[in-house]
Parts: C-alpha cells; sequence; structure tokens
C-alpha cells in the first residue's frame, strides 16, 4: 500500500492533469442565484447634540445582464470589417465576465488567410499566460497531428470559441458561451476557410449544433456563414487524446480526410 504522502501526491498530480491548477473556492457558490438584496445602511446614533448626516452606501456596480450582454456582442461583432478590427473590438469587450479573471486575451494563432481553420472550447493556463491557443501538451499533439498530414502552424488558422481563460480550466458556462458566440462566428466569417474543424464536443455543439463527439466525428456538415456554406467536421479534441491513446487511431481517419477534402 502506499504511504499517505505518496497517495496525496498522486491526487495532486491527477487534478493537475486534469487541468484544476487554481483554488476557485473552499466553498461551492451557485452563480445564476439572484443577488441578494442590498441592506439599507442605518445611520449610528449621534454623539452630541449637533445634527449629523447620515451615511449612504455608494451603490454597488451591477453585473452585466447575459442577454444585453449577448445582444452587444452581437452588434459588436457585426461591426468587425477585418479580423484586426474584430480582435481591436474583442480587446475594448467588457461583456464576458471571464476577462477580469483572465491574464489576456487569446485570439488567434497561424495564418488567417489559410484554408484549414480549427476551433476549440477555450484557452487554458498555458495559452493564458502565453496569448496564444493551442499551445499546452494538447497543442503540441495537435502539432504533431497536423504534420502528420503535411501541416504547420503557417499553413492552418486556430482560434476557440471563448477567447479568455476560464478560472481553474473550469467549464464556460453557457451564458460565457453564448456572449463569446457571435465573435467567433464573425471571425471564421472572416477568415473564410474553405474547412473548419471542431475540436471536441463542446466546439462541435456550439458551432454546428450536433451533440455526441463520438458519434459525429468524421462526419461533415454544413457551417452556415450567411454568404456561404463551409464543409465543418468534429472531430476529439487533442486533451480528449491525451486521456485516451486508443482513440487516436479514429482522429487520425479524421485528418486523413481532412487532407482529402483540402487536396479536392
Amino acid at each position: 500500500m502506499p504511504t499517505e504522502p505518496t497517495t496525496a501526491r498522486a491526487l495532486l498530480d491527477f487534478y493537475l492533469e486534469a487541468g484544476a491548477d487554481a483554488l476557485v473556492g473552499e466553498e461551492p457558490v451557485d452563480r445564476f442565484a439572484e443577488p441578494a438584496p442590498a441592506r439599507p445602511a442605518v445611520p449610528a446614533a449621534p454623539k452630541s447634540a449637533a445634527p449629523q448626516r447620515p451615511m449612504v452606501a455608494a451603490p454597488a456596480l451591477a453585473p452585466a445582464v447575459p442577454e444585453a450582454a449577448a445582444m452587444e456582442a452581437r452588434e459588436a461583432a457585426k461591426s468587425a470589417a477585418t479580423l484586426a478590427e474584430l480582435r481591436a473590438i474583442l480587446e475594448r469587450f467588457d461583456g464576458c465576465a471571464l476577462k477580469a479573471s483572465a491574464t489576456q486575451l487569446v485570439f488567434a494563432d497561424g495564418n488567417p488567410e489559410a484554408r484549414l481553420m480549427l476551433v476549440g472550447e477555450a484557452p487554458g493556463r498555458d495559452e493564458d499566460i502565453e496569448g496564444l491557443p493551442f499551445i499546452g501538451r494538447s497543442g503540441k499533439l495537435l502539432d504533431r497531428m497536423l504534420a502528420a498530414i503535411g501541416l504547420d502552424r503557417n499553413s492552418v488558422y486556430i482560434a476557440n470559441v471563448v477567447p479568455w481563460h476560464p478560472p481553474g480550466n473550469r467549464t464556460p458556462t453557457p451564458q460565457e458561451t453564448q456572449i463569446c458566440l457571435p465573435f467567433i462566428k464573425r471571425q471564421i466569417e472572416l477568415a473564410n476557410p474553405d474547412v473548419l474543424v471542431c475540436l471536441g464536443g463542446p466546439s462541435s455543439q456550439t458551432l454546428l449544433g450536433q451533440s455526441g463527439i463520438t458519434k459525429i466525428r468524421g462526419r461533415w456538415f454544413p457551417f452556415h456563414t450567411g454568404a456561404r456554406d463551409i464543409r465543418a467536421m468534429p472531430t476529439f479534441h487533442p486533451a480528449f487524446l491525451l486521456r485516451s491513446p486508443l482513440q487516436k487511431r479514429f482522429a487520425w481517419r479524421d485528418f486523413l480526410a481532412i487532407k482529402k477534402a483540402l487536396s479536392g
């Protein structure tokens, strides 16, 4: 039987491998609950007969309403005429709470004029530090997968649905994803690739409306930009393949199909 320190260390290693790199809190917090109404300030009893003005608490800044933030995102994304303008708009956008906790915006990497665009879910810790998508362990695996079909970072364009790192590598909430959705849709429209690859189930669900990555991977779906349809394929996220290496053979089939589509 392993000693207690050894067991604790193994558990910590497991948490780090799973992406839990920060302590959010010891008590669960309901992020969807309505904030408790502020209690009115009670003025202190006067110490002398002289009249005193009661203390009034400063009003707290109300959090952005998700519907209003999503509407603002749609209007802002629509106004971008180039990828550079879209990035500048995202730098100024404050409607997503993830921006406050992230180190920086993780917009994209690679060649924006490439025929192949790959989209994941959200940046991880390494991406948050460097400001580029897919540069950690999963990014290195993605580089090897691309190299196997004769591609590299200079011949593809890479982004995420959510461009800010969620604290503790947690999954973005549905509200956060919906707020960021207009931006990634506009990013795809402006990049205008011939082939779009959704890396992982969340990206496939958000962009293609298709769930069950093990059933839909390797199949072609249309992604509607408003101007044209782009051929899109869901496949496994590299982070999943690191945890389930036996699934790499299916991802290899998917990438061979992507190579064939690009050569056609």
